[in-house]
């Protein structure tokens, strides 16, 4: 049996406990039992936190999207340089994927894609990315855009991520994220502003 923790901290323990079942056997594949056995607690404490298996995978959405923004605001604030910017965010995103693999597999690989309420949680959460991203593209654009090279800067970033995890390839978070904004930044400066 579980050490007896506080309820926030036992509500945090199965938040992270499911997102690595999650991210490992997905949606469907998971139950509640699944949940409750890998924290070491029982079923109806899992459901005194969350209601649902439902509501539980939709509160790992928010928070690990959480997480994801957080990394990049954290390391793009305070930079003037938009080269910078980019670099230093791509960076953050890889090294937050490399740290995280299962939080990325979470948000972006486990089934999400195929459930409508799921798939609207993280559009929210990819429109809130594209939201920290958009200020870094310094290129005299409509807003609409711009929004839309940060959806692209995403993406690439997101497809980069999935290839190396997909296919198991060991990757230095620092390396792969100055070479991808090295290919972002030549990219948007690439970008015709008429």
């Amino acid at each position: 049996m579980a050490l007896r923790l506080p309820a926030i901290e036992r509500k945090e323990q199965v938040l992270d406990v499911a997102l690595a079942v999650f991210a490992e056997k997905g949606f469907h594949d998971t139950s509640m039992n699944d949940i409750a056995e890998a924290a070491g607690v029982t079923k109806p404490v899992v459901y005194q936190h969350y209601e649902s298996k439902r509501a539980l995978f939709l509160a790992i959405i928010d928070h690990v999207g959480d997480r994801m923004i957080d990394v990049l605001t954290a390391a793009t604030s305070g930079l003037a340089d938009g080269h910078a910017q980019v670099e230093a965010g791509t960076i953050a995103f890889f090294k937050w994927v490399e740290r995280d693999k299962n939080a990325f597999k979470f948000l972006f690989d486990s089934g999400t894609r195929n459930d409508e309420e799921f798939t609207i949680a993280i559009r929210k959460v990819l429109d809130r990315s594209a939201e920290v991203i958009a200020p870094l593209i310094a290129i005299d654009l409509d807003p609409i855009h711009v929004r839309t090279l940060a959806h692209g800067v995403a993406g690439a970033s997101e497809g980069v991520a999935r290839f190396l995890i997909n296919n198991n390839i060991s990757f230095n978070g620092e390396q792969i994220g100055k070479q991808i904004a090295n290919l972002l930044w030549a990219g948007l400066r690439g970008v015709d502003s008429e």
